[in-house]
This record gives C-alpha cells, structure tokens and sequence, in this order.
C-alpha cells in the first residue's frame, strides 16, 4: 500500500495487484451473483461520468462547497460503487442507517443540503418521499432495486458521454487526499445528530494501520461475509482494507439469514458488534438445552472447560487434552455452523462480555476485540493475531502511529492522522472535543500493560446520594451473562441505592418455567409471577458478589418488551439510550425507589 492515497483508489490497486472474479457478491433472486474487479471499475466510471452530467461536482473542494449525496440502504454492491463514484468527482457521501427515525433524516438532509439520494428498497424510498417536501436542496431520488414509478440508479450511468467520461478521468486525478470524502451523522445515545467530517487521508491512514497491526495480509483467495451496516465507518473502513487486501466481499442477504449465509459462503471472517455475538451464542445454548443425555452432558462440560480458557496461560497438558476433546466432540460443530473456515472475527461498538471472548476463543473461533469512535475513523485499538497482544477483556494496543493517552479521570485522549477534521458546521462543539490536537474520547479507560481495558462512559457514570460513583456499563455486562437476562440498564443516579431495568430473555424464561410447571399466557403475566421475580432476585444476588457494595444491584424492575432501534430505546449501534429508555419506563423506575 502506498503511504498516502485516497479511498476510492483501492479499485485501481485491485486491478492492478490482484484482478479477481468476485470481488463483491451477492444474493440475487436466489443466485449468488459475482461483480469482477474489472465490472465494479466500469461501473464506478461509469456512474461517476452520469453524476458529473447531472450537475454534481466538488465545486471549490471544501465541506461547505462540494455537493453532496445521500444513501439508505441495506449492505449490497451498489452501495460501494456509489460510495467510489462520489468520491472521484469530489463530491461528499452521506451516509444514513436504514432504522434512522424520519425526524432525523430530515434533520441530516437539511443540514448536509443533499442534492440526490441512493435508497435500497421501496421502503427507503418511501421514508424519503415522506420528508421530500421538507427538504428543499433534494432534487432526485434513485432505488437499487426496481420499484415503478420510481428512477433506477443506473439511469445515472446511462447519462454517461465520452465528453463526461474525460472530464471524470481529469476531476479524479487531482482530488487531494486531505479532500472530505464523508460526513457520517452519529445520532449517539443523546441529542441532535452531529455530522463527523472525515477526508480520505484520515479514513486511509486507518485503513494503513489497521492493516499493518493486526495485520490483514493480502490473500486473493479469502472471502468474508459483510452485514453490519456499512454507513456505520467501522464497516466501511474495512471494506476498503478488504479491497486493498484482495478478499472478496460477500453481503449477507439480512441479518436474518446470518446463519444460512455462513454456510453457503465459508467466509475466513467477519466484524460485528457483542450484541449479534451474544445472539449467536444464546442459539448456540438453546440448541444445548434441547438435547437429552449423553449428548447434553457433553456439550455443558465442553463449554465449562471453554469457560476457564484463558490464551495467555498454559494450563497443563490435563486441561490441554480436556479442550482437544471438547474442541473434537462438540466446538467442530459450532465452527462447521459458521461455515467452517473463520480465521478472523472482529468486534468492536460496544464492550463484549469476557465470557464470550473465553469460549469462542477455546472454540477456535478467534474473535478479537476492537474500540474507537466515528472521530477517529474510526479504530483506537485492536487486539492483535499474535497471542502476546491479544488480552482478553481488553481492546488491545493502540494502532501503529495513533497515540493514546489517559487524562487524569481517566479519559482516553488519542491523537494522529486519523483524527477527523470536525464536526461539520458545529465548530464550537469540535473545539469541545479536540483540545490542543488531542481528541476526548469521553470514554475512560486504564492500561493493562500495552493493552487499553474500557472501564465506562463518562458522561454515563453517575453519583448516588451517598456521593458514591458508580460506573453501570461493567454491571450490565457482567449481568448480561446470565442466559436470563437479554437486556439490562443500571441505575441509581442521586439515589439511596443502585436499582436496575432487566429484559428477559424470554426464551429462556419460558423453558425454565416448563420446567417448574409454571403456567403462563403472555410476557406481562410471566414477569408479575412470584416465582419468577424470586428467581430474578437470586440471579442478581448471585452476580451481585462480583461488586462492592456501593455497587450491588438492590432492586429490579422486570419489563416485557425488549428496547429495539424501531423502538427508539437502542441506537443503530445497539447501545442503550438511557435517556429514552429513562422517561419510557418512568413508573417502573419510580417502584424501585417508593
């Protein structure tokens, strides 16, 4: 890789260093539909040229200046070559996720003045058309799919002359790579959407030292299954490692067909979030309570000898042939499930519960945790292949060339070329953030010897009456180990005691309640039933030993539904709004503290 370029670029490099068949791939009408190398090039040049013939342009190459174009959609190769073909004519992407509420869409359209928008499905179409009226700078909306009365993307490309096709060559030529070539809207766990300003140096330098850390090699021969959404920086980042790399990108159909698509791609890896870890893993355990003696028997005994794995300690050869035989008997299967050639996992967005990295670790299914924000384009830290630098229950070291250090509360700061150039139009609160180069992360954090351990969110860190702090993320997450509890949200802000809102993982609940003979209907009945808050309340002291006093769980409130995106209650990245989740369940707060 070359030491500065900018993004769009890796297409270039691909055909130069690696041609190859499949360099995207996706389901279509059944069929997986292979894009060459050489088709994504055409295309991107193509649907650049027809861009240029609709008027769009960098202008004079500023965030203010260069017109800018939208995208909803799910992950799917158009949404790559509209990506590629607005950056090599200096014009700025925007991308939105596809939960995104109306009312912030029509915040992100007004603010960023999107001239055109790309929608996957009728169903982004029509959340767009809603707010049209709204958005006075929208000149034109196209679909991916073909949705009648509605424009194809590709009636762009067809706009495309010899004469719109030079002046491309000769606008691409000189974009610097200091260009923004993306404002990414984080909607965040408050407020109003903030639009981070990211050029292609910053994103690439990302690109650069991810690649070299971890590392990713080069390998033509790889493929990997893409479903995190790709307006999220975390995915879009390594989609262009991946393309600079030479591994195939395969999109999973949806996040419903995760575990079919596993199967019929192989991949070699895959990034995610804990969130779809846990999911995963929670499927994993359900199939082991459906099974019956011996069988039954095996598969808990192999996932208690995972959960004591530990990389960075030798156990002795008695543990050693114990997790053989497990890895044998029952961990293959789990492997074959993912289509058994993972190499790689990476996750990163949210902490990932210590347990899981133990047993899919011991599984031989190496999943490697990773943390940085949009700002930062967005990776801080990565564990690393090589066992020396990979820690569990940490996020790794930082990045080659990205420097990192602790302010005196123990906030992350980190500063390099990876630093976003501010958030657009929002210069006051840019300089909130980055403070004599160095950026506030908001997250705190300490060192476990070059490794960085995420203990908590500033600003979600809060004091008791008793003026104790307490930090909720480590008591969530330890909490979310017990395979009763889906969700849960801690609290305790000026109050006499820490109190907590759990979700239960109904699932589970109900096969237990089977057990016991418990009748029920529905899941407001379930959680009003004595035995089960009985048994919630022995879940809590049991996981309450792991903390200090100030920090145990009290009281619980039990609630029926789970927080969703739709719901308004988790962002895209699934994390909790605790604002939202706040005044939703006020009445069930207010009974822990009558």
């Amino acid at each position: 890789m070359e030491q500065s370029a900018r993004l769009f670029d890796c297409i270039d490099y691909q055909l130069k260093h690696f041609p190859k068949e499949d360099m995207l791939v996706a389901k279509e009408k059944g069929f997986w539909n292979n894009y060459s190398t050489a088709q994504v090039h055409k295309l991107t040049d193509t649907l650049s040229a027809g861009l240029l013939q609709l008027g769009i342009s960098g202008n004079d190459m500023t965030a203010e200046g260069a017109d800018k174009i939208g995208i909803i959609s799910n992950n799917r190769p158009e949404w790559v070559i509209v990506d590629m073909a607005v950056q090599q004519i200096g014009a700025i992407l925007i991308p939105i996720y596809p939960t995104t509420s109306l009312i912030e869409i029509e915040f992100i359209l007004r603010d960023a003045e999107v001239k055109y928008m790309f929608v996957g499905n009728e169903e982004m179409l029509q959340k767009i058309n809603s707010v049209r009226s709204a958005v006075p700078s929208l000149k034109g909306v196209y679909s991916f799919d073909t949705i009648k009365n509605s424009p194809h993307w590709q009636e762009i490309s067809a706009l495309a002359t010899k004469e719109s096709s030079q002046k491309m060559q000769a606008i691409k030529a000189t974009i610097p790579t200091s260009h923004i070539a993306t404002i990414i809207y984080t909607s965040g766990t408050t407020g109003t959407p903030k639009g981070v300003m990211l050029s292609h140096e910053n994103i690439y330098a990302n690109v650069r030292s991810s690649k070299e850390s971890f590392p990713f090699e080069d390998n033509p021969t790889w493929r990997v299954l893409s479903f995190l959404p790709l307006n999220h920086v975390f995915e879009r980042m390594v989609t262009y490692i991946y393309m600079y790399s030479g591994i195939s990108i395969c999109y999973a159909e949806s996040l419903e067909t995760i575990g079919d698509n596993l199967k019929e791609i192989k991949p070699n890896g895959f990034t995610t979030v804990p969130r779809l870890l846990e999911k995963v893993f929670e499927k994993i355990m359900q199939k082991g309570n459906d099974l019956r003696g011996i069988k039954r028997g095996l598969f808990f005994w192999a996932v208690s000898v995972a959960n004591h794995y530990d990389n960075q300690v030798n156990q002795g050869w008695w543990y050693n042939i114990q997790l053989a035989l497990a890895n044998k008997l029952v961990f293959s299967k789990w492997r074959a499930a993912l289509g058994g050639n993972i190499s790689f996992v990476v996750t990163g967005g949210a902490a990932c519960q210590l347990k899981l990295m133990r047993i899919f670790n011991a599984a031989q299914i190496p999943v490697y945790e990773g943390y940085g924000p949009t700002e930062n384009s967005p990776v801080i830290s990565v564990n690393r292949k090589a066992t020396a630098g990979h820690k569990f229950g940490t996020v790794g070291p930082p990045l080659n060339g990205i420097e990192v250090r602790l302010a005196t509360d123990g906030e992350i700061l980190v500063a390099g070329p990876c630093l976003m150039k501010g958030y657009y139009k929002r210069p006051e609160l840019t300089a909130e953030t980055i403070i004599n180069g160095w950026l506030h992360t908001g997250d705190i954090g300490v060192w476990v010897g070059d490794s960085i351990k995420i203990t908590d969110r500033k600003k979600e860190l809060f004091k008791t009456s008793g003026g104790k702090y307490v930090a909720p993320q480590p008591i969530e997450n330890k909490f979310k180990e017990s395979p009763f509890i889906e969700q849960i949200m801690v609290v305790g802000a000026d109050k006499k005691f820490v109190g907590a809102l759990i979700v239960p993982s109904f699932n589970s609940l109900k096969e237990w309640m089977r057990h016991k003979h418990i009748s029920f209907t529905c899941h407001e009945e379930i959680i009003q039933h004595p035995m089960v808050i009985t048994h919630f309340n022995t879940i809590v002291e049991s996981y309450n030993t792991h903390f200090n006093q100030v920090e145990q769980v009290k009281k619980i409130a039990l609630l029926s539904e789970e927080w969703s995106v739709d719901g308004g209650e988790l962002t895209p990245k699934l994390s909790l709004r605790r604002k939202v989740i706040t005044e939703k369940h006020e009445k069930a707060l207010e009974s822990l503290y009558e």
